[in-house]
């Protein structure tokens, strides 16, 4: 493994027992990224997004089914972890999470400010009164005014809660942070104001980023790298600029064609049709029935090629 390699994900599978059978939310998703690095998972919804994020951090519902790969984390296996080793020492120490909806994941009869403070209380020990001071310490950084920290969730914006999430992940100065949709309940300017946020903090505290989003338009302000899902699966990876100046397949080339431009006369285009279903998805490429450039080849197993250093899987790259 690579020496400046933060996080290795290797053959990582996430399935869930339904009503109708099994879902692949997460089917053999490998990829890597870097020490201080941004990488923004893209794709529709119901594509796996989320359900990646709960697998890297092991927050697993009841109905999981199938649960497998490997996770490395600064070349520490973490899936070999029992629940409690993993509890202590990587979830919200080393690993943490800004969830979607922040109301949603804010205790409501709680202050916000003992909420920020629980983490280094739970992980390092800390006693109340410091715990409190590096809460307001950190909400001091991500713009929330100290006195914020005696209110209560409800009592705040939409924006301000999602600058105590943040603030609560950030807290353990964990080395990667995972975002699932940060911005997707805010308004434009409040979402402007959380990407500069992250960008400003990417900088300040070399803290890498996860960021889940279906948002092409604001995650390109955050990118170093893209990774594109599409039912349970990557299919392109990429270095940003080259990615969001030419993606190279088909379902990353529709999706970039979705954003409407400010500055262009060209209509917004749409994908076709429906996602697979995962319980039971096709045996060949999981976007053929979409796929305007879909051939007879296409009927097989896709494998992943190198081109130029970007992942592809597709066989129009072969």
């Amino acid at each position: 493994m690579a020496e400046n390699t933060l996080l290795r994900v290797e053959d990582l599978k996430l399935y869930f027992r339904a009503g109708k059978g099994v879902v692949q939310a997460v089917d053999g998703v490998s990829f890597t990224m870097n020490p201080n690095e941004a990488v923004v998972i893209i794709g529709e919804s119901g594509c796996g997004k989320s359900s990646f994020a709960k697998a890297i951090l092991r927050l697993l519902p009841r109905n999981v089914e199938h649960y497998s790969g490997k996770i490395y984390l600064n070349g520490v296996e973490l899936m070999e972890m029992e629940e409690e080793e993993y509890r202590q020492k990587v979830r919200w120490v080393k690993m943490s999470l800004v969830p979607q909806a922040a109301m949603n994941s804010l205790n409501p009869v709680l202050r916000v400010g003992d909420q920020v403070a629980e983490p280094m209380i739970v992980h390092h020990g800390f006693r109340k009164e410091d715990a409190l001071n590096q809460a307001r310490e950190m909400f001091k950084r991500v713009g929330v005014p100290v006195d914020f920290a005696e209110r209560y969730a409800f009592e705040l914006s939409g924006g301000m809660r999602q600058r105590v999430a943040i603030a609560m992940s950030l807290v353990t100065v964990p080395e990667l942070i995972v975002l699932d949709e940060p911005t997707s309940a805010l308004d434009l300017l409040t979402q402007a104001n959380i990407m500069n946020l992250l960008k400003r903090i990417k900088q300040e505290m070399a803290t890498s980023f996860i960021l889940i989003t279906h948002d092409i338009a604001t995650s390109s302000e955050l990118a170093d790298r893209v990774v594109v899902m599409y039912a349970g699966q990557i299919v392109e990876v990429g270095d940003s600029r080259r990615f969001f100046n030419a993606p190279l397949h088909p379902y990353s080339a529709k999706l970039m064609a979705s954003v409407p431009r400010l500055r262009a006369t060209i209509e917004p285009e749409y994908i076709t049709g429906q996602p697979p279903s995962l319980i039971n998805p096709p045996t060949g490429c999981r976007f053929a029935d979409r796929c305007p450039m879909r051939f007879e080849k296409c009927d097989q197993e896709p494998p992943t090629f190198e081109k130029e250093g970007r992942l592809v899987k597709c066989w129009l790259h072969e």
